[in-house]
Formats: structure tokens, sequence, C-alpha cells
């Protein structure tokens, strides 16, 4: 069977969205494309973000919600497309539209997401933002696999009520308040005024030490320089992995790492390799490994 998200068809919705927003698609770049498939307009200086799975459409109205309560408080994030109203909505796609930032020379650091992230930490919590829950979405890519195993469906799922028992028995120490819900250099953008924040589908109120959390991972999943983990510690001033609940949120972690391509899978079969191995990984409690990043 064909996927839902080929790239002929992310073009045709993109194509929608433009018509809505009185723009040109032609020659726009596929910038990335695991949970949101996100386009380049060469047109104009205009981001969209199309989403990818139909069981988490309803995150882009927190999305937008987000950016404006950033921009409300002068938070360094990427800009909603303004004089606009979203999400925006064609057929049985949602997407949002950004302002563009001209990427800087330079790459983001752990020093510049330890920065915005003690920035994002002080902020008042707006109302109505989701509590957090990190297996939400992975339950949700779970059941919208394009497709999976009835096998792996259930270790999945097993594996999550696991976790979701762990990490109710956790004493976090940090004060509660919002959280990014993905925080990594890949979501900061170093532009011409500095670095700013992106991909907001993960906000919620809940623990600033999973905002820690990815980069401890990636040092140990992915082989990243221990030099960037160092960095973000020294930045923001706490070790997560010097706390004795840091090895339940890496089980979160990796089950959110494992399944964000399960919607997609069917469009972008390359990663199916990548996938199992993972998935074997996490049967056989198998922490050393390391992991190569979906693509």
């Amino acid at each position: 069977m064909d996927g839902r998200f080929t790239r002929e068809k992310l073009d045709a919705a993109l194509a929608a969205f433009c018509a809505q927003l009185d723009l040109d698609p032609r020659d726009a770049t596929l910038i990335r494309f695991t949970n949101n498939a996100v386009y380049s307009l060469a047109s104009a200086p205009v981001v969209v973000r199309i989403v990818g799975s139909r069981t988490l459409r309803h995150r882009a109205e927190k999305v937008v919600d987000v950016a404006r309560h950033f921009a409300e408080h002068g938070i360094p994030a990427i800009r909603l497309l303004p004089g606009v109203e979203q999400p925006l909505v064609a057929g049985e796609h949602v997407a949002t539209a950004w302002s563009t930032v001209v990427p800087a020379q330079r790459r983001s650091t752990a020093a510049d997401l330890a920065f915005l992230l003690r920035r994002v930490h002080e902020l008042p919590v707006p109302d109505g933002l989701p509590e957090w829950n990190p297996l939400d979405d992975v339950r949700a890519r779970i059941d919208d696999a394009e497709e999976l195993d009835p096998g792996d469906r259930r270790f999945l799922l097993l594996r999550c009520d696991q976790v979701d028992g762990a990490l109710a028995g956790l004493e976090f120490r940090l004060p509660r308040g919002l959280v990014h819900g993905d925080a990594h250099p890949g979501n900061v953008i170093v532009g011409p005024d500095g670095p700013v924040l992106c991909d907001f589908d993960s906000t919620s109120v809940g623990p600033p030490e999973w905002d820690l959390t990815p980069l401890a991972v990636g040092r140990e999943r992915f082989g990243d320089p221990a030099g960037r983990y160092r960095m973000l510690v020294d930045e923001y001033g706490f070790d997560l992995t010097a706390w004795d609940g840091y090895p339940v949120l890496r089980l979160a972690r990796e089950l959110k790492l494992t399944t964000s391509v399960l919607p997609i899978l069917r469009s972008r079969p390359h990663v199916r390799g990548e996938l199992m191995r993972r998935l074997d990984d996490l049967r056989a409690g198998r922490t050393g490994t390391p992991w190569s990043r979906y693509r």
C-alpha cells in the first residue's frame, strides 16, 4: 500500500496551503520530515509545517497558543506568519505557517539551548496548556502507525505502561513549570539577532528535567560529544545524569525516539531498518548500543 505522506501527497498539501496564503509553492524545499513536513518556500520568507500524524493534528492549536505566549513575553523564538488565522486546514492535513529565520553563519550550541530553556522555564504558565505526559504522543503514534507488527505493538504499549508507572514515582528536583518538550540544538536556529527556539509540538506544564533529557540521551545513544552535554550542564546549572530519576526519563525519551517514525513508516521505508534495530535493543534491554538518527 502507498504511504499517506509520500512526497507527492505532501507537495499537493503544500500547494493547498499556499493557495490559502496566496503564496507560490513552486521550488519549495522540504527541510525536514519526521514528525512534521517542514517546507521553506522559495517565493517568500515563509516556512510551512505540515503535521505528519493524523492522531496528533490537535497539537497544532497548542503550537499556535505557545507561539503567541512566547511572543507576548519576548522569548526568542520563531514567530507565526502575521495576519493569518492559524492553524491552517486543507482536507485531511493541518499546518502552521511561520516567518523565516535567516540562519547566521554559526550552528546552534548547547549553551544557546540552555540560555533559551532558562528563559522558558521562568515564564508564567499560560491557561489551557496540557499537563506533561511524555508517552501520550507515543501511544498516539502507535495507534496511527502506517504499519506495525502486532507483537511490536503489544511490546510498545506494555513498555509505555511500565514507564508510566515509573514516572509516577519520581520526585523531581526542579520547580515545575513550562516545558519545551523536545529540547535539543536542532530545535534552535541561530538568526541574525541570535538563537531562537522552534518546534513547540511537545510543550506542556511539567518538570524542567525533561528538557535536559534529550542531550543526555544523545550522548549515550547517538555518540554525541560529551562536551555538548557538559556545556548544557554548565550553562543551565543542573546535571540531570547525577539525579537518580534520570534512568526513567531516559526510558521515556528512548520510547519517543523509537516511535516517532511510525505514522510515516510506509511513506519513508528507508527508516525501517533503524526502527527495527531500536525495537530489538529495547526488548533486549541493551542500553549501550549506538543508534543512528532517522533521516
